[in-house]
């Protein structure tokens, strides 16, 4: 048995000490089966939170009304649901009604999907009786009962489904899938927010081009925030080699095919934190000018290395190329700049004020930035007198080049 579970045993054996049951269940046992890293463990049992609560001295109610309490025991915390069943799902997505109940069976049965309905006791036996081994054996995706049902109850599950295909390489069950067809619209009901979490959980799948095939085969594509008219953008994306970008590199890829009049404008749709949107919004504008020309070192300076790995990776593979291909220059290039950063400039602003007896205005932005590009151009070294002594030589200052 994994180090995780042999650690929460005793947890187990307090409650079935107490007369109730208790068992591992959810992602853990499933990854466990698929031989894959287990981040917490979950255990489901059949005493009530009350009855839990008078088990244990140290409990938190995280979630008590759902039936779930936070354990304290031996300086490791779990947490630890009560079986449960759940109807009158109002809003695609929450259950108006929950009841505690003392059968695991019925428990696993509100679950999403087979895979994930799989239980395990403290002695390592198996319970599983939706037979979520046998779809983990055939790598295959299978909602619990009927899929159209699972997916009114939650439709967010949809989401998880192809989240699920991009983590694991999996396919959808026939009926799943058509069920995606059909209930595509219901996503239309979740909020943003879980939406791009399960979208950001997909992208750092190693089969998210299988997972953006499915979005787009299944229409949920359509569904996703500013992302009506997607279906192409998606498609197009999955025929460049996605699995060699990161996170913010895919964001970048979608933006470039889907093409937005303003990408900030897209990416709040998306509800994204402000920072990110920001630095997404950056590399859109960075990788346009990218496709149009080379680049120079002012350039690479005014962008940053981030950014600029970033830019050049989805460039790379826009033009059929590996990111390893190109990505050594743009470090050659960095490696040669004289100076990293702006502030370690000799000269401020004070004083080119003092030099020329001018007060402050635009002329000192516009000045700071020949020095900043001479310097990196090595037309002039970094030293205060050196500059002062070229700028009574120098032209007018031209256009920034990024």
């Amino acid at each position: 048995m994994h180090e995780q579970f042999k650690k929460a045993i005793p947890i187990l054996k307090k409650v079935e000490e107490a007369g109730y049951e208790a068992f591992f269940v959810g992602g853990s046992i499933r990854d466990y089966l698929l031989d894959r890293p287990i981040a917490d463990v979950d255990i489901a049992t059949s005493a009530t939170p009350v009855e839990i609560k008078s088990i244990f001295p140290k409990t938190i109610d995280v979630g008590i009304e759902h039936g779930t309490i936070m354990i304290q025991e031996n300086g490791e915390t779990y947490e630890v649901t009560t079986f449960r069943s759940e109807s009158d799902y109002q809003d695609f997505r929450h259950p108006g009604e929950v009841r505690f109940i003392r059968s695991l069976e019925e428990d696993l049965r509100r679950r999403d999907f087979t895979m994930n309905a799989i239980a395990m006791n403290r002695f390592g036996e198996i319970q599983d009786p939706f037979n979520g081994q046998a779809d983990l054996e055939k790598r295959r995706i299978q909602t619990v009962g009927p899929a159209d049902e699972r997916f009114n109850e939650d439709a967010l599950r949809m989401m998880r489904a192809v989240r699920f295909v991009s983590q694991l390489g999996f396919i959808l069950d026939p009926q799943t899938e058509a069920a995606l067809c059909k209930n595509a619209w219901l996503l239309k009901n979740i909020s943003i927010e879980r939406i791009t979490a399960e979208f950001q959980k997909l992208l750092k799948g190693p089969h998210k081009k299988q997972a953006y095939e499915i979005l787009a085969k299944t229409g949920l594509s359509t569904m996703l925030p500013g992302m009506e008219e997607g279906k192409t953008a998606l498609e197009t994306c999955t025929a460049y080699q996605m699995d060699l970008l990161n996170e913010n590199q895919l964001w970048l890829l979608l933006l470039f095919e889907m093409n937005p009049k303003d990408p900030m404008d897209f990416l709040k749709k998306w509800k994204l934190p402000s920072k990110k949107i920001k630095y997404l919004s950056s590399l859109a504008r960075g990788l346009k000018l990218r496709m149009k020309k080379e680049w120079t070192i002012p350039a690479l300076f005014e962008v940053k290395r981030e950014a600029a790995m970033d830019i050049e990776a989805v460039y790379a593979i826009l033009q059929k190329k590996s990111p390893e291909e190109l990505l050594p220059s743009i470090e050659k290039l960095f490696n040669q700049m004289v100076i990293k950063d702006k502030s370690e400039i000799t000269v401020t602003g004070t004083d080119l004020m003092d030099w020329y007896n001018k007060p402050a205005g635009p002329w000192i932005k516009k000045a700071l930035h020949e020095i900043q590009r001479s310097i990196l151009l090595k037309k002039v070294k970094n030293d205060k007198g050196a500059i002062k002594e070229w700028l009574q030589t120098c032209s007018q200052p031209p256009e920034s080049d990024y």
